[in-house]
């Protein structure tokens, strides 16, 4: 392939041109934005300013891309830790037995994150990262996308075009355009709204635990993140399902106080805000079915949120659209027909997708198709939780799930079953040999680090 054009400059487009730099001879990256040498916020990553997640797979496939890519955003000021060890987990207001978990994670803002693969990628062979370039359509001849047109009315020729402009995708719009149909939309209906502070980081805060991840419950449809992050700093997002937390401190504290557990309350009721506040809302989950289409153009793909686009809450997108720069590389090799990269991409987003749909149609307000796997699922999960408070097995078992490193199927088998089954009996021992009174919650305890 001599030329390929990536349509967006976030995580998902560099991580895209990533991968093809190793069979193109010449990647270009187009974004509409302007694109600072310094890691500030833009308008083309709305997100930017709220907390992210890097997921254990993601990391690990951005390490592969992009080899030595962990130590210098660790010189840059990110840190690791251990998922499991050094993490609070918080399901159905229970915190998840923590112990070494040999699960490896890195805590890094998104500025710093998308800055430093945005260097990395630009400094590739053959690759050119140009802002200031928004794509207005695609060019074509008969079957085949041959570029893209520019709002300037450059032309951009190219042998493959990938999509990877995020929830805003253009791509249905002009697959009309071209005659052929537009794929099948699945959404969930979620109204989430969150807010976003930053604040000072003492080493004494939450008795040293670097990370809260606390998910919504049906009593509580609220849920809330605090991550430690470069800088001495924490930032923490809180948000609610049909409701929006303010940004004002006082209420920002008061909306904390009602989350499912009072881990996020304890941080910012104590630490110094160092900024003002900043909304976001995310309507719906929505998963685009290109894998389901019978007809494609010829020399195209699409990739990252612009096929799904997942409740952030749950922080899979960047490692989701990892995995799937990985897929389009192998596919771009084998100049196969796009329906064999979609059905891939379909195998990579299906566990992550049914993992968000499922806990979100939980909670009473959500809209969407609520199945009987769904409901048998959810009811197994609350169980799953309770036991996996006091089983760090479970815990570590659940967390590879979370983590996109086995699939969801892996909390059903017979092992997992019975520890579960087990969780209601007096004592539950952990791998570790550690024994927790099984009635007894775990708060006020703390994990040291």
């Amino acid at each position: 392939m001599r030329h390929a054009v990536v349509i967006g400059a976030s995580v998902s487009g560099l991580l895209a041109a990533a991968a093809l730099s190793r069979i193109a001879e010449r990647v270009t990256v187009l974004d509409r934005d302007r694109l600072p040498g310094e890691d500030v916020h833009r308008r083309g990553t709305a997100q930017s300013r709220h907390a992210h997640g890097l997921l254990a797979r993601g990391l690990e496939v951005m390490e592969l891309l992009l080899p030595g890519l962990t130590v210098e955003l660790m010189e840059r000021g990110a840190f690791g830790g251990d998922l499991q060890a050094d993490c609070r987990w918080i399901n159905e207001g229970r915190r998840l037995a923590p112990a070494p978990g040999r699960m490896p994670g890195l805590l890094v803002s998104r500025l710093l994150l998308e800055g430093q693969i945005r260097r990395r990628v630009s400094a590739l062979p053959g690759v050119e990262v140009a802002g200031e370039s928004q794509v207005a359509d695609l060019t074509h001849s008969g079957d085949w996308v041959t570029g893209v047109r520019l709002v300037s009315g450059e032309t951009v020729s190219a042998g493959l075009v990938v999509d990877a402009s995020g929830r805003g995708s253009r791509m249905p719009a002009w697959l009309g355009q071209l005659g052929f149909p537009a794929p099948a939309e699945e959404r969930v209906e979620i109204d989430l709204t969150y807010t976003t502070r930053v604040f000072r980081r003492r080493p004494d805060d939450l008795a040293g635990d670097p990370v809260v991840i606390m998910a919504a419950t049906r009593a509580v449809p609220r849920a809330g993140v605090a991550l430690a992050m470069e800088g001495d700093r924490w930032i923490v997002t809180i948000g609610g399902y049909g409701d929006a937390p303010p940004a004002d401190l006082d209420s920002f504290v008061a909306y904390a106080r009602s989350l499912p557990a009072p881990d996020i309350h304890e941080l910012v009721s104590r630490a110094e805000p160092l900024d003002e506040g900043t909304h976001h809302r995310t309507p719906a989950s929505v998963r685009r079915r290109y894998e389901r289409l019978p007809r494609f153009p010829r020399g195209l793909a699409v990739v990252g949120d612009a096929v799904c686009a997942f409740n952030p809450i749950y922080g899979q997108g960047m490692s989701v659209a990892a995995v799937e720069a990985l897929r389009l590389g192998e596919w771009a090799r084998r100049d196969r027909p796009a329906r064999e990269l979609f059905r891939s991409i379909a195998r990579v987003v299906d566990a992550p997708w049914d993992i968000v749909a499922a806990n979100d149609l939980r909670l009473p307000g959500v809209r969407g198709r609520r199945t009987a796997k769904i409901k048998l699922v959810n009811a197994y999960l609350e169980r799953f939780h309770r036991a996996a408070e006091h089983d760090t097995e479970l815990g570590r078992r659940f967390l590879r799930v979370a983590n996109l490193l086995d699939p969801p199927s892996a909390l059903l088998r017979p092992a997992c079953l019975f520890r579960v089954l087990r969780g209601g009996s007096d004592v539950v021992r952990g791998d570790t040999g550690d024994a927790v009174p099984a009635g007894e919650p775990s708060y006020p305890a703390r994990h040291q680090n």
